[in-house]
């Protein structure tokens, strides 16, 4: 199964200079957040594949006008063709009270409300955030700094892969697209990424 992600620039590639040929093989797309909704809309119109996402910080404007034919995994598990797929959007809190911010123990109680689901689906295969796991990838400034909460999700439940945004390209020698935490693969999803899920390692 092909998974492309995306998150934080729109493609120039891929919307201003669409071409079907280059989706043709993609089987899901799942969004880490700070995309307009229109840009997500505009693949769930031309790409006959579900359209999966999370919030970022800058999506504010997703509760009154939120992407057509897209779905919102925030705070759910999502299963697609046995892959079991878990939502948790948002930065770090870095202004007080704003949308899509929250501090590491509003985080952490997400995860724990959770907890229903995790049991009834008995984990998850691929974790989808927006922002980063604390020191994996992510900043030392308090915007970009990760959640401690991933690291302890991926810890328990060792999922095979680990999606976020947030920290993006141009920001310097921060920026890593792939690298290794434990048993989790994790995915830096700016601009946009494709990866290959084995078939073989589908959960019923």
């Amino acid at each position: 199964m092909n998974i492309m992600v995306l998150a934080d620039h729109e493609s120039k590639i891929l919307y201003d200079y669409y071409d079907p040929q280059r989706m043709k093989d993609i089987d899901l797309i799942i969004s880490c957040g700070d995309l307009e909704p229109e840009y997500l809309s505009f693949f769930a119109t031309l790409c006959p594949v579900p359209v999966l996402y999370v919030r970022g910080n800058h999506d504010t404007k997703y509760q009154r006008r939120p992407p057509e034919g897209c779905i919102c995994i925030e705070d759910d598990i999502y299963v697609y063709k046995g892959v079991r797929i878990m939502g948790l959007g948002g930065s770090m809190q870095y202004i007080p009270d704003a949308e899509n911010q929250y501090t590491e123990r509003q985080m952490r109680r997400r995860v724990r409300r959770m907890f229903w689901k995790l049991h009834k689906h008995k984990g998850f295969d691929i974790l989808v955030t927006h922002a980063p796991a604390y020191h994996v990838n992510d900043m030392e400034d308090l915007p970009h700094r990760g959640f401690a909460a991933f690291c302890s999700l991926m810890d328990k439940y060792k999922p095979k892969y680990f999606f976020h945004g947030h920290v993006h390209a141009n920001y310097g020698g921060n920026f890593k697209r792939k690298d290794i935490y434990k048993d989790t693969t994790v995915i830096n999803a700016y601009d946009f990424y494709v990866i290959e899920y084995p078939d073989n390692e589908k959960k019923s």
